[in-house]
Parts: structure tokens; C-alpha cells; sequence
């Protein structure tokens, strides 16, 4: 058993080291990091979305920034479409399930904001139309997904794709992804930077 959790343990290592020698999704992480802190230099905010983990991953970023990351400083305006049950419920009831989140952006989303939309797969319908509700509004999208990016990959402004095929190592990568971003943003807005 010791040997099949060192393996896991390696797998994870395995994918965080490729996303750490991949210069081009090390840059669009770094893009869509210095794009949160324009928006939120603007007073805007982040809204992110996600089914089943991805659900979770949404909630507990959004939670990082409204609540804090590594120092206390003010509260970062965050929304995770995910945490809702009436809404959730009632568009699913009224729209359909792949209405859930496309109908919360259209009534809470604004131009300037940004919604990053999280699936293993690239292709949750619901993040998807979700997309093209932004689009209409003017909201910039991020893709946070994993394998070969799927729709939302083709569609998003910019696309963070895990070079996975697993669904562990996607979420947990994700989750590294996710905080690299809160650390930014915390740190350029309320600390001192974080350099080059």
C-alpha cells in the first residue's frame, strides 16, 4: 500500500512539475493573475463557477479572496456561482441544469468583471453557456480546466489547461493554480508586490 500512495504522491509531482516547465500556461497564469488586479483596482470582481469538485474548487477560491489568503487585509470582492441552493434549485426547476449559471451571471454580472469557469473536462455545458452570457455583457472568461481543454478552451478569452488527463491531478492543480492567483492579487493590491 505505502508503495501505491508514493505513487500517487509522484503523479501529482509529475503533473505540477509540467505545468512548471510549460512557459506558455506559466504566462497566461501570470496574465489572467495581472487582469484580476486591473479589475480589482476598478472595484470589480471575480465570479467563478464549477460542477462537483470543480463546485468546490469555485467556493473555496472565491472564499481565499472575500475572506483572506495569506495576510489580513480588506475583504476582496468574490462570487462562487456554485453556493446558492434557491438559485441553484430554481433556474435548474424553471431553465434547466444548464441554465444554472449563465442565468446568475446575466442578473450578477458586470462589464469590467471576470468569470473564471473550472471543468476537468473543458466541457461542462453549463460553464459554456455561461461563457456566452458573459460574452454578452462584456465580462472577460477564463477557462480553468485540464486534457486538451475541451469547448470552453475554444471559446474562452484565455485558457488555463492542466496538461493531464487525470481528474485528481486536474483538481489539485487547479487548487495550485487558484491560490498562485490569490497570492498575486493579495500581495500587488495590499503588500508590497511579488517582483518579476
Amino acid at each position: 500500500m505505502k508503495k501505491y500512495i508514493k505513487d500517487q504522491i509522484k503523479k501529482s509531482y509529475e503533473t505540477k512539475q509540467a505545468i512548471y516547465e510549460n512557459e506558455d500556461l506559466l504566462n497566461k497564469i501570470e496574465e489572467v493573475a495581472q487582469k484580476c488586479v486591473d479589475l480589482y483596482r476598478t472595484d470589480k470582481k471575480t465570479i467563478l463557477a464549477g460542477n462537483g469538485g470543480s463546485a468546490a474548487d469555485a467556493q473555496h477560491i472565491a472564499a481565499e479572496l472575500v475572506g483572506r489568503y495569506g495576510f489580513d487585509r480588506p475583504s476582496i470582492p468574490s462570487l462562487s456561482l456554485t453556493t446558492d441552493t434557491s438559485n441553484l434549485t430554481a433556474i435548474g426547476n424553471d431553465y434547466g441544469y444548464d441554465q444554472v449559471f449563465s442565468r446568475q451571471l446575466e442578473g450578477m454580472g458586470q462589464e469590467g468583471d471576470i468569470f473564471i469557469g473550472i471543468s476537468t473536462s473543458g466541457n461542462s455545458i453549463n460553464i459554456i453557456k455561461a461563457f456566452e452570457s458573459a460574452k454578452k455583457k462584456n465580462i472577460m472568461t477564463v477557462a480553468l480546466t485540464g486534457r486538451d481543454g475541451g469547448e470552453m478552451a475554444k471559446i474562452a478569452d484565455i485558457a488555463l489547461i492542466v496538461p493531464s488527463n487525470s481528474t485528481p491531478r486536474i483538481q489539485e492543480s487547479h487548487i495550485l493554480i487558484g491560490h498562485i492567483i490569490c497570492d498575486i492579487i493579495e500581495k500587488e493590491i495590499f503588500g508590497e508586490g511579488v517582483g518579476e
